[in-house]
């Protein structure tokens, strides 16, 4: 089994994508996806309760898409806020936070990817991408299905981690810091303009 990753700017991709992989015979269990809350929030976006809400009408929406996406859940990452979350990468980094002294969820799902086979340093940049409003896309596929799978996610739109990294270095970024506070809703607004093709 190998691990193949995407960040995404836009929700829709990312959802194109998990249908996608989906298609192509990935199981639902077998892929993940975590995607920053903070478009969806309407009033206070520190208010975890009225996160959970806009998670929940996000899974609503996607409901009738693909297995995966209709177990969308919520859960609050340190430095990124409330998300919406589903799949193993999230069960193995919520495991992973619950038995940490420090760091919670962030450096569980840093540490959940790395484990995975993914580059810390693209973790570090999958996870300030989430932060910056992004949706992550994660799944294990044989070894026969990963030229496909990661066609999938070029295909629809996947965000290459080199030259984000690139565009966060430029404003001084070097990795994922979960004290910073999460983006809100015009932050994001702005972060996706930026990158908008």
């Amino acid at each position: 089994m190998r691990t193949v990753t995407g960040l995404f700017d836009d929700y829709s991709d990312a959802s194109a994508a998990v249908s996608a992989l989906e298609a192509q015979g990935v199981p639902s269990g077998d892929i993940s996806i975590v995607s920053n809350n903070a478009d969806e929030h309407h009033g206070d976006d520190s208010n975890a309760a009225e996160g959970a809400g806009a998670g929940a009408g996000i899974g609503a929406a996607v409901g009738g898409v693909g297995g995966l996406l209709t177990g969308l859940g919520v859960m609050a990452i340190p430095g990124v806020g409330p998300v919406v979350a589903a799949g193993w990468l999230v069960a193995t980094a919520a495991g992973a936070a619950a038995g940490a002294l420090a760091g919670g969820a962030a450096g569980g799902l840093i540490g959940a990817m790395t484990e995975s086979g993914v580059p810390e340093e693209h973790a570090h940049v999958y996870a300030e991408g989430v932060r910056r409003g992004g949706t992550l896309v994660t799944a294990k596929v044989d070894d026969s299905v990963y030229p496909a799978a990661e066609a999938i996610l070029r295909d629809s739109n996947w965000v290459d981690p080199t030259e984000r990294r690139a565009a966060y270095a430029e404003e001084g970024w070097t990795r994922f810091d979960d004290t910073l506070d999460p983006y809100g809703p015009s932050e994001i607004e702005a972060e996706r303009a930026r990158y908008r093709r």
